[in-house]
This record gives C-alpha cells, structure tokens and sequence, in this order.
C-alpha cells in the first residue's frame, strides 16, 4: 500500500491527505494542533502530535513504511524546519521511499510587473517571505538530489477553500474591495492543490517545479463583486489601496504583480482543474455550503 507522511498538516496538506485516503493510501502527518489531531483522526489520518514527549519516536517509526513525503511547513530565518529537525531521521530511516513534495509558493517569483511566468521563468523573490521560500526549495531538492529520489516542487497561488473564502468575509463583514489599477493575483482552490499533489505522486517520474494557480489572473475587486453577485448583497465600497490600513503581509502581497501559467500540471501531470477560475470556485463553495 502507498503510504503518504505528511511534515505539517496545514490546510493545503490537510486536503491532500484526505484526497490520499479516499484514493486508498494510509496516511501519517504531523501537527502541534490537539484539537486538529482528534479531528483528522476522526478521518482515517494518523496524526503525531510534535508537542508531544513520544513525537521523534513515532516519527521515526512512521518513516520506514512511506513511500511519499510531503513537507509543507513555512521556512524560517534559520531555515526549513523539517530540514533542520528531522533531515538526519528522514536518510536514516525512510528506506521506503520513493518521492518527495514540497509545497512552496508563487512568491519566488517576484514582482514581474504583470508580466506571465512560468515553471522555467527566473525567480527573482522581492521580499523577505520569498527569499526563504526560494532558499527551502533550493534545500529541498539538495536533499532529494543526495537520496537519488524524485522531487516535485508546488508553486502555489493565493489559496481559497471551505472556511477560508470571499464569502465568508462578505458574510462576517470582513471583506474590503480594494482598488489598485492593473493589479492582478492569481488564485487557487485547496482542493485543487489536492488533485494536482495526488497527479503528481502517482507519476513520480514528472519532478521538478509546478505552478500551481488557477488559468484568470484577476483584480481583488473583480473577485468581491462576484462574491457579493453569487450571495446577492451589496458589495463593499471601493477603497483606493493608498486610504487602506495593511497588515505587513498583505502589503508584500500587495506590491507584487505577476500572472502565473500552470500548465504543466496539465501537460506533463495529466491533470486539469476542477476550478479553473474564481467564478467556479466561489460557485462551488456557495453550492456546498447550502
């Protein structure tokens, strides 16, 4: 059987490992989280829970029998946490192995000022986040390289889903439309990162870097008055972002302009998206949610 160790399971990750199990894996991932472990346990996941005195142990003991390891914890300044904890456990013990993930993001890029990127593009990160997104992938596939293993390297865009939507923010009063002229993000919905992590585990042969972004680079505010379209209410005023109150991160979010072509997820993984643009991933979301 396939056996799937997850290193951090976050919300992306989360929905690779129930993809995993529905497609019939056994699939171990690791969480300081209580009451996130108690919840996907209730879901077939084994959860090792690292605040715990017994976690090296049962890692250890979990790394033998899996064929496929995905890391999806952000790096630090003193580097990838996984790398920096568990590097010797992982040559030592995963005998089993037969491909890597690492789930990284469209911030390697940079600023491209609008311009289209893609998987061969030069990534020139422009900010502190980026550099050691940039820096962990490069540690990544050292790692792999050294193992002789596969490794895939996922780009991924601004990530929505179940919980974590325009939707939601339109519902709670949270959501601003914020105006910024000729400024386009990509998006991309969690279950759509699933099938494209499953896509390419299940071809460990197709390594190397994928975008993973939806296909209609798009305005913030295009994506709220769709939003507030789909619930039929009143979209927000339009803020210029010049009067908007930032948080740190949303201001790099806000100062890099790129659109992003995922298509060798399609071309060499086989895979095409369930949502292809934010109109059907918003619909999709309203439709489950009633």
């Amino acid at each position: 059987m396939s056996r799937l160790f997850i290193f951090g399971l976050g919300y992306s990750a989360e929905a690779v490992a129930r993809r995993a199990i529905t497609a019939g894996w056994s699939v171990v991932g690791t969480t300081r989280n209580p009451d996130k472990a108690e919840r996907l346990e209730a879901e077939g996941i084994e959860v090792i829970r690292l605040d715990l005195r017994e976690a090296d142990t049962r890692v250890a003991e979990a790394l033998p029998q899996s064929t496929h390891l995905l890391a999806s914890a952000a790096p630090k300044e003193e580097g990838d946490p996984v790398l920096t904890g568990y590097a010797d456990m992982i040559r030592e013990t995963a005998e089993a192995l037969v491909w890597i993930g690492y789930l990284s993001s469209l911030s390697v890029y940079g600023d491209k000022k609008g311009a289209w990127v893609e998987e061969s593009s030069q990534a020139e990160p422009t900010s502190g986040v980026g550099r050691r997104r940039l820096d962990a992938e490069q540690a990544w596939n050292d790692f792999a390289e050294a193992l002789d293993l596969p490794i895939a390297v996922f780009r991924l865009a601004g990530i929505y889903g179940p919980g974590r939507n325009l939707l939601r923010d339109l519902k709670i009063g949270k959501a601003r439309r914020v105006i910024k002229p000729g400024q386009v993000f990509n998006r991309i919905h969690v279950e759509d990162i699933a099938g494209a992590v499953m896509a390419a585990m299940e071809r460990p042969e197709q390594a190397g870097i994928f975008n993973v972004a939806d296909r209609e680079p798009a305005a913030q505010s295009q994506v709220v008055l769709e939003a507030a379209r789909l619930l039929g209410v009143t979209p927000p005023p339009a803020q210029p972002i010049e009067e908007v109150e930032l948080s740190p991160m949303a201001q790099r979010f806000w100062t890099e302009n790129r659109r992003v072509s995922s298509r060798r997820i399609v071309k060499d993984l086989g895979y095409t998206l369930r949502y292809p643009t934010y109109r059907e991933g918003l619909a999709g979301l309203l439709s489950s949610e009633r």
